[in-house]
């Protein structure tokens, strides 16, 4: 196991240890409230030739790098590509001709449901009777 003193380096490495085996690689997290201590820890988790990469600190300005890191890591483990600002140019209108072919009427009904999100009304309890 070995500590990475600078945080670039720590995040170079630990992307790319999960990029050299992302079904096996393991990343945890530890908090130390009474120490205010906090140390990251990303291994792969092969027998031969295992790496453990560690990083320690005690400073609360490695939060936002943190967090940082953890959305690139759960982007990666997700598959997933950060998403890109719309563009600023409105869709374009329907003309009458989609309208007189689309089975769905132009305005837009505004009924409320009578009943909560799932579908099922709630029962009222029976009242207890009185000896």
């Amino acid at each position: 196991m070995v500590y990475i003193h600078s945080w670039q380096e720590y995040q170079d490495a630990a992307e790319a240890l999960y990029l050299k085996s992302p079904s096996k690689a393991r990343y945890s997290v530890k908090w130390r409230s009474s120490e205010g201590k906090l140390v990251l820890k990303i291994t792969d988790n092969t027998t031969i030739g295992k790496q453990c990469i560690k990083f320690k600190t005690y400073s609360s300005i490695f939060l936002n790098r943190f967090e940082a890191l953890n959305l690139s890591l759960m982007q990666k483990m997700t598959n997933m590509r950060p998403e890109t600002p719309p563009s600023l140019v409105p869709p374009a209108l329907p003309t009458t001709e989609d309208a007189r072919a689309s089975p769905i009427p132009s305005a837009v009904s505004t009924i409320t449901p009578s009943t909560p999100a799932g579908g099922v009304a709630k029962k009222k309890k029976p009242s207890k009777k009185k000896k």
